[in-house]
């Protein structure tokens, strides 16, 4: 509450604790006074439809959801069709939109691995050590013609004839380099693929 007061021939305000701790009490004994009954609890939502508030569904479902929404690429380019892998992460093609832009650097924290361009013997032990290193459930996409039979290469002492010599495949993307969008689609596949898994049955590749 303020009051005028004078000092010095100047008005100035000053400030009773008295009366303001008098009108801060009657407040909030005016509010006790008309809040002594609870407001009701609004119960229309009782009255609606069973299926809008209860969901249905499997542990298969919700735990294949998580893993094809989620599924993070190990770091693997080995020829031109890299290029094109690179070009689907980025910006125009998106690839965060399937949950996959993160690839990874380390083969434990990936569980996918886009096997992209030709495939050398001298390679291979080491696509199959990161493969092994790999947690469960892993995937492997191969990824243009020289990953999926050795290419323009085929024969070559050098190139082995195929991916699935050496890891098991999921998918396979055929091209010379394949486009983004032929990427994206295969991954699309591979997702479909996710959606059918089991925990109930262990899968054979």
């Amino acid at each position: 509450m303020e009051i005028e007061g004078e000092e010095r021939g100047l008005p100035i305000p000053a400030y009773c604790s008295a009366d303001l701790d008098a009108l801060e009490s009657g407040a909030i004994e005016s509010l006790k006074t008309g809040c002594q009954e609870a407001i009701a609890d609004s119960l229309a939502w009782q009255g609606e439809p069973l299926d809008r508030n209860v969901l249905v569904t499997s542990v298969d479902a919700v735990l294949n959801w998580g893993r094809r929404s989620s599924v993070w690429p190990a770091t693997m380019g080995l020829a031109c069709c890299a290029v094109e892998m690179i070009a689907t992460g980025a910006s125009r093609f998106d690839l965060a939109r399937f949950g996959m832009e993160l690839f990874r650097a380390t083969p434990r924290q990936a569980d996918m691995i886009i096997v992209s361009g030709t495939l050398t013997w001298k390679m291979a032990p080491a696509l199959k050590r990161i493969y092994d290193q790999m947690p469960e459930p892993k995937w492997v996409v191969a990824m243009g013609s020289c990953a999926i039979c050795g290419g323009t290469f085929r024969g070559s002492y050098s190139v082995v004839p195929g991916v699935n010599l050496i890891v098991p495949v999921d998918v396979y993307i055929p091209g010379c380099p394949p486009r983004p969008d032929a990427l994206l689609y295969g991954l699309m596949q591979l997702q479909k693929k996710i959606a059918k898994r089991s925990i109930a049955a262990k899968e054979s590749k």
